[in-house]
């Protein structure tokens, strides 16, 4: 784990926020590469969960919400972790993670478990004595719920149907840790499936399939993926049952993504608390009810960390004719998913293959994202491609001014390939596309 946090820093993926000034804990930066990383997986996340159905649609809601949404659905009253000081050191921790009685640090006395609302309060208004005071959503599915009608009313929609958003969610976590994994700022990629409450468990089945085939073609080894069933006794307040996919990351198993059926409950406590009808009404059946709410919601940053960490490798390679080996840190990310798509470089930058090169580079970006480099030996470059996932290695050489053909080398097996340079954009177009077979 140390290992991926000094490549994440040292490459332009993730660095902490505001660490010039000493940093704030449990927020993070994601830099150039680490953007292009997340975005790409919340891109398939999108094509696969949105687009490629004809049973979602989407939405982007606002980040701050009416206080009372936040009555409604529980979060004021019910949304706490349970907190313990130790008299000793003063170090504090949520009750739930400990598994001794005594303070982990100092081995000292702990106070009695006391509840703390995890929500970022937040004030809305031009002064102190006349501001609302109100939260940063610390969910994206509540608004969802809020504009249930809104969007069935506009899109005519009929259930089964879901809607999906993809949005940031903010939770003043006691103790953020394990890099990006806990967070106080996060990203969520988050469903609410409305059904019958007679054909639940059918789509919950279903879903379980979806989700489950998904993190296998983002790239994660299935040995490293399981399910985990919440026990009854544990489930949240609105939760019939809930399931979640876990990751076995360098510190442990740690949820992914969690799949609830939440009943009916989000829509009946909106309706009571705001005194609107929310309830779907079937006009072919001409019959009103609550739809049941399955939830699968998944976490952009904890996804990106997995993704990371499967993706992680270090191997020894030949080194030269000697019999030496070198060790190879590679990024052995889904194509779909790398930050650069393919790198151009030029075998020299002398004698006119700069040139080439960087026209055969600018021609490739308009489809997809690409980078130039002409510094160094091509073996070297090649090394700093591998190690930030790039799948793909443009190598222009004087072979390409008299034939106008380059070698493309595959970034895990390192085998190379020489093709014509008209249809090097073909060749790499459909093995980085997010297009499933």
């Amino acid at each position: 784990m140390d290992k991926l946090v000094s490549l994440c820093k040292r490459k332009g993926f993730i660095f902490q926020s505001s660490s010039i000034y000493g940093g704030v804990n449990g927020c993070w930066d994601f830099g150039p590469l680490g953007v292009e990383l997340k975005r790409n997986l919340k891109d398939d996340w999108w094509y696969v969960f949105v687009q490629q159905r004809d049973d979602m649609v989407g939405l982007d809601a606002s980040i701050i919400m009416h206080p009372d949404v936040w009555v409604a659905s529980g979060h004021v009253e019910a949304f706490h972790d349970m907190l313990t000081d130790c008299k000793d050191c003063k170090k504090r921790y949520r009750a739930d993670h400990l598994e001794t009685e005594n303070c982990p640090e100092c081995g000292g006395e702990l106070t009695e478990p006391k509840a703390f609302n995890s929500m970022l309060r937040t004030q809305l208004g031009v002064s102190e004595d006349t501001a609302v005071n109100t939260y940063l959503r610390p969910e994206t599915c509540q608004s969802i719920f809020v504009d249930f009608k809104e969007i069935y009313s506009s899109t005519r929609v009929k259930v089964p149907f879901g809607i999906a958003q993809v949005g940031k969610s903010f939770r003043n976590e006691v103790n953020p840790r394990n890099f990006i994994f806990r967070s106080r700022e996060f990203e969520q990629m988050e469903i609410e499936f409305f059904c019958r409450e007679a054909e639940e468990e059918e789509w919950f089945a279903r879903w379980q399939k979806d989700i489950w085939q998904w993190y296998l073609d983002i790239g994660l080894s299935e040995d490293k993926l399981r399910w985990y069933e919440h026990p009854k006794e544990s489930l949240a307040h609105y939760s019939k049952r809930t399931v979640d996919v876990e990751y076995d990351f360098p510190f442990g198993w740690g949820e992914l993504q969690g799949l609830a059926n939440r009943g009916t409950f989000d829509l009946t406590a909106h309706s009571k608390k705001s005194g609107k009808d929310l309830s779907f009404f079937d006009q072919e059946s001409n019959e009103r009810f609550i739809p049941t709410v399955l939830e699968p919601s998944a976490g952009a940053d904890r996804a990106t960390l997995a993704v990371l960490c499967d993706a992680y490798c270090e191997e020894e390679v030949p080194a030269g004719k000697d019999g030496k080996t070198e060790t190879r840190t590679v990024m052995r990310f889904a194509p779909q998913l790398a930050p650069i798509k393919a790198a151009v470089l030029p075998l020299v930058k002398k004698e006119g293959l700069a040139e080439i090169a960087q026209d055969l580079e600018r021609t490739l970006r308009k489809k997809f994202n690409t980078y130039y480099d002409h510094a160094g030996a091509i073996g070297r470059r090649y090394r700093r491609q591998d190690e930030i996932g790039t799948p793909f290695c443009i190598c222009v050489d004087f072979d390409t001014k008299e034939d106008e053909t380059v070698t493309i080398r595959e970034r895990d097996s390192m085998e190379q390939v020489r093709i014509p340079m008209a249809e090097v954009s073909d060749y790499i177009g459909k093995r980085v596309s997010h297009e499933r077979d």
